[in-house]
């Protein structure tokens, strides 16, 4: 007896085995074949003969599915979804013999129009499905269309082959982010990619992130937006939405970022970019954006969310009007459980089919506001996040604050998953940095890791650590200009933060003074060797490491140009730069002991110490600007890791000492920011005299 013949004889009469079961239509809708759907699967999804089509409104009256030839902005059928296609508040429906090649698709949605309660139901709109997997309808990077913005949406293929790549799954001590924005990474034809300001261009410069040394790259917005929301023109300077901070659809890869259109296809391109990552041992993390969309408030668009279910996806004033925590118009009703639901959806979705690493939440705080906008202790989803199982290996990095005024920087919910922008670290490092008095406690605090913000305990490895990011100064503007100089963005110079810690070094802007000039790479120096010295995940922005500048702009959200691309000259001009950070980089990952107590210690020495000018000392005056910090620890196998980092804010020398070691040992200085290259060499005895303006690091040999 065959096993088919035998798993026959075992089956009851009138059993239908699963393999036997066949869809067949059951209807016809405007000359297409139709039956119920899947209901609980989302989207637009291609099955053996034919699309299942799933949307759900709590509030409508009725809904229809519109198809389109591609690119053609009215429908060559409408299907009205039958009352009993309908599950609740869903909606589902099979559609036979359709070949996604050869259509798009959008939905009118029908029901009652109460502003006043937030039900804006129009019919006339075409609307993208919420979880649409790629979108059509815009116009190229930067155009306009002639009839404006009609989002459509294609099914996509999900067939690409990982193979039997692994994740990286890197320790979260031992990471090193590098935040870059896709098209502003080789835009510029200084990049020399073939491919620029796209997926591909970025993987043509894999090889220099791995020479480089980090780890992990966090994408800036990569989901489908509107680079075109509040496009204006400033003395003949085009300017956009560039960062991408405007989210048209969830679910789906912005379509501009790709070298050739990917027709059904939509994220190959990304998928092999993030396979090649991996490949290189590097990390991707993608910056999410989901405290906002792009229909912004009451005279914003309306193409997918308003129309669905408006008082649902967003956060409503009694009124009707939308609350703004974000600056943007309009506020995310992150924990509705439908809007929840939709969230840990997308998460999911980018995990398990773009294989993502990471993410970084935009305006985190807002993820943990109620229906009325007020903060929860608990928010549902923050925890569920936290706990999810898909997402059990993921990075989650909160960018901990809102532009409501919350700002939760060290009691950020984390269930101790979450990790958070550390704020407070660029902040007090910044003004060390520059010399400010009493500024010497809170540097050594944020060297160690900030224990008086994060709970050894409860919030293992939660400081990102940055000076540097998208939204700010670069490291060489950091030192380069007193002022924000912003003029270009249109807004007489009123955008962008102004509390910016910065310091020119004598000259504002570009200058030929050598003294200056020395001094400026000096500080950029001393600044990346403590962020690499400091517990915590070190984070800095791409461009960094050979001296890119924005002009002192520091809010160049809207600058698609020069400004923000990243300008590859420069790294040939700064190839000393450029080195250090490979040296420091190294350093760090060489030992453990700058990203983690090891043992509580060793030789004598704690895990953590502090150190004046002289050894040991338990607080720091107001006047100091000499900080050490000496880290101990013992590796199994390997022995001891001893790691002094001395750091002078102070505009002349010091002579200082570093503790005794034991006999056998001697202390080897291993980097010196007052000399452009670095040559180890054996302290005799332990007195040093350390430059102005500069950091020391000793190891014990």
């Amino acid at each position: 007896m065959s096993p088919e013949q035998s798993l026959s004889a075992k089956v009851e009469p009138g059993v239908v085995l699963p393999r036997a079961i066949h869809l067949v239509p059951l209807e016809n809708i405007a000359g297409f074949d139709v039956r119920p759907g899947f209901y609980d699967t989302n989207g637009a999804t291609a099955i053996p003969g034919g699309v299942n089509f799933t949307v759900h409104s709590h509030g409508a009256s009725g809904v229809e599915l519109l198809l389109f030839h591609r690119a053609q902005d009215e429908p060559f059928a409408v299907l009205p979804f039958p009352e009993h296609y309908r599950i609740g508040n869903v909606y589902s429906m099979i559609v036979f013999k359709l070949n996604i090649e050869e259509f798009e698709y959008a939905y009118r949605v029908d029901g009652p129009y109460e502003p006043e309660k937030g039900l804006i139901f129009d019919k006339s709109r075409y609307l993208l499905d919420p979880y649409a997997k790629a979108v059509t309808g815009q116009s190229g990077w930067g155009n306009t269309t002639p009839h404006g913005q009609h989002y459509k949406a294609r099914v996509v293929k999900n067939d690409f082959d990982w193979g039997n790549m692994r994740q990286p799954l890197i320790p979260t001590e031992d990471l090193i982010i590098y935040e870059l924005h896709v098209r502003g990474f080789t835009k510029d034809p200084s990049s020399g990619v073939a491919c620029p300001g796209t997926f591909a261009g970025l993987m043509e410069k894999l090889d220099y992130l791995q020479e480089l040394g980090v780890n992990a790259i966090e994408l800036m917005p990569i989901f489908e937006f509107d680079e075109m929301l509040d496009y204006r023109e400033v003395n003949g300077q085009k300017l956009y939405n560039y960062w991408g901070y405007s989210t048209v659809s969830f679910f789906a890869p912005n379509t501009s970022y790709t070298a050739s259109t990917e027709y059904n296809r939509e994220g190959n391109e990304l998928k092999n970019l993030i396979r090649a990552c991996k490949q290189r041992g590097i990390e991707v993390y993608l910056d999410v954006v989901f405290n906002h969309t792009a229909e912004g408030n009451e005279m914003g668009p309306f193409f997918s969310f308003k129309g669905f279910d408006n008082n649902i996806y967003y956060l409503l004033t009694p009124e009707g009007y939308y609350y703004n925590f974000s600056g943007c118009g309009n506020t995310l009703n992150c924990n509705h459980p439908i809007v929840h639901q939709m969230i840990l959806d997308c998460l999911r979705y980018w995990v398990t089919t773009y294989r993502v690493d990471g993410f970084r939440f935009d305006l985190a705080s807002i993820l943990g506001r109620d229906e009325h906008g007020a903060p929860m202790v608990s928010p549902p989803l923050l925890q569920a996040m936290a706990f999810d199982p898909i997402l059990g290996d993921v990075k989650l990095i909160a960018e901990a604050w809102d532009a409501g005024g919350l700002y939760q920087v060290g009691t950020f919910p984390a269930w101790n998953r979450w990790a958070e922008w550390n704020g407070r670290y660029r902040d007090d490092m910044r003004r060390y940095l520059k010399g400010d008095a009493g500024m010497a406690q809170a540097a050594a605090l944020r060297l160690t890791g900030s224990q008086d913000i994060y709970d050894t305990e409860a919030r293992r490895n939660a400081s990102v650590n940055f000076l540097t990011c998208h939204d700010g100064f670069t490291l060489h503007d950091l030192y380069s200009y007193n002022q924000k100089h912003n003029e270009a963005n249109g807004w007489n110079n009123t955008d962008g933060a102004n509390d910016n810690n910065s310091w020119n070094c004598g000259a504002e802007g570009e200058t030929d003074d050598p003294e200056v000039n020395a001094l400026r790479s000096r500080m950029v120096r001393n600044a990346f060797a403590l962020l690499m010295c400091s517990r915590g995940i070190p984070m800095f922005l791409a461009g960094d490491e050979f001296g890119n500048t924005q002009f002192g702009n520091n809010n160049a959200y809207c600058q698609d140009n020069i400004t923000s691309w990243l300008d590859w000259s420069l790294l040939e001009k700064n190839r000393g730069l450029f080195q250090f950070f490979q040296h420091m980089i190294r350093f760090r990952k060489e030992h453990k002991v700058l990203r983690r107590d090891m043992s509580g210690g060793a030789c004598g020495f704690p895990d953590v110490s502090f150190h004046g000018a002289a050894p040991w000392t338990d607080r720091f005056t107001s006047q100091d600007r000499y900080v050490g910090v000496m880290f101990a620890g013992a590796e199994r196998n390997v022995g001891p890791q001893i790691v002094y980092v001395a750091s002078n804010a102070y505009w002349e020398q010091l002579s200082a000492a570093l503790p005794q070691l034991p006999a056998s040992m001697r202390w080897q200085c291993v980097v010196n920011t007052w000399d452009e290259e670095q040559h180890p060499w054996l302290l005799d005895g332990n007195c040093f005299t350390i430059g102005p303006r500069s950091v020391m690091v000793f190891q014990a040999k």
